[in-house]
């Protein structure tokens, strides 16, 4: 992640305390993550639905940013799968689901660089995993729901494997008859 155009330089003492914490955090937490330049560090989030969500913490002039990718641009039900990512921001703790010009979808959040502390860098990355976590198989069903199922018909054709598909057979799986 670099700086944006128009975006001043940070100021290096903010920077390298802010460096100094995030390092100090993510270490005890025990996350895997590489630092990528001072105050700039890739963490991987292991999850139970979505099984890793890259997280980028980039310290700029005034705040930290959290960016996380949530999944590509829907291949179908646009707006119902933008109307349920709108819907989840309204419950969210400093965070919202953000669309990038290829329409692709990230959590963000800004933390002001003077409230980054270990306790807000745990409950920014928990929330990170969370929202992620839980949106995520359904978020797949809206805006992807026609590829899994294609994908479902082919593997059981196959005779392959659809134990990567289970969270879908309720909609994927002809024989339970479901369809969202």
């Amino acid at each position: 992640m670099s700086q944006r155009p128009g975006e001043e330089p940070p100021t290096a003492d903010a920077v390298a305390r802010c460096d100094t914490v995030l390092q100090a955090a993510l270490d005890d937490m025990g996350l895997a993550y590489s630092r990528e330049d001072v105050g700039s560090y890739l963490v991987r989030l292991e999850g139970a639905h979505k099984l890793a969500t890259m997280t980028w913490l980039v310290a700029g002039r005034h705040s930290l940013r959290v960016e996380a990718f949530f999944c590509r641009r829907p291949d179908e039900n646009e707006a119902g799968f933008y109307r349920y990512l709108l819907g989840r921001n309204a419950t969210m703790y400093a965070m919202a689901f953000s669309v990038d010009h290829l329409g692709d979808i990230f959590l963000v959040a800004r933390l002001p660089l003077a409230a980054v502390d270990p306790v807000e860098i745990d409950r920014l990355l928990g929330c990170v995993l969370t929202y992620s976590d839980e949106a995520f198989d359904h978020a797949l069903q809206l805006g992807f729901g026609s590829s899994i199922r294609r994908e479902w018909a082919w593997r059981r054709k196959r005779g392959e494997s659809v134990a990567n598909l289970a969270a879908f057979a309720r909609f994927a799986d002809p024989e339970r008859g479901a369809r969202f």
